[in-house]
């Protein structure tokens, strides 16, 4: 099982949205690289969730609940015939008992290399064993 870092504007679909529908479909994803790392979610993946804006901080985990499809707004396959546009269906698993900002990600030294840190404007990245551990235990998750 993998575990991925989502970002989210709170304002336009915070993790509370997604506690209170119990279900969602990941969409607005178009950056390439961020693509490509969902079109690799799979089903029983875990996410930790990143609000973006004035939060900028981990605020809860969820759980893939799909296999990447297409998005129903932007249909297209790629040359390997996946899904251009994928999204996945996530549910929530729990808030973070104690949501870790940005700013004591950017400060700890084990995440240097982090995505996160290293490409701010990537909005769908995996997390690797070490990094999901420690943010994981940051976050009381």
């Amino acid at each position: 099982m993998a575990t991925f870092l989502f970002k989210t504007e709170p304002a336009e679909y915070s993790f509370d949205d997604l506690c209170r529908e119990k279900r969602c479909a990941w969409t607005g994803v178009s950056n390439n690289a961020a693509l490509s790392h969902l079109r690799k979610a799979v089903r029983g993946d875990e996410v930790l969730i990143y609000h973006t804006g004035d939060d900028k901080a981990i605020v809860g985990l969820a759980k893939v609940v799909s296999k990447p499809y297409e998005d129903p707004e932007r249909p297209g396959r790629t040359a390997g015939d996946e899904p251009r546009f994928a999204v996945v269906d996530l549910a929530p698993v729990r808030a973070a008992t104690s949501p870790v900002a940005l700013s004591v990600i950017k400060s700890d030294p084990r995440f240097k290399a982090f995505p996160l840190v290293t490409q701010g404007r990537l909005s769908v990245m995996p997390v690797p064993a070490g990094i999901d551990a420690a943010l994981r235990a940051l976050a009381g998750l």
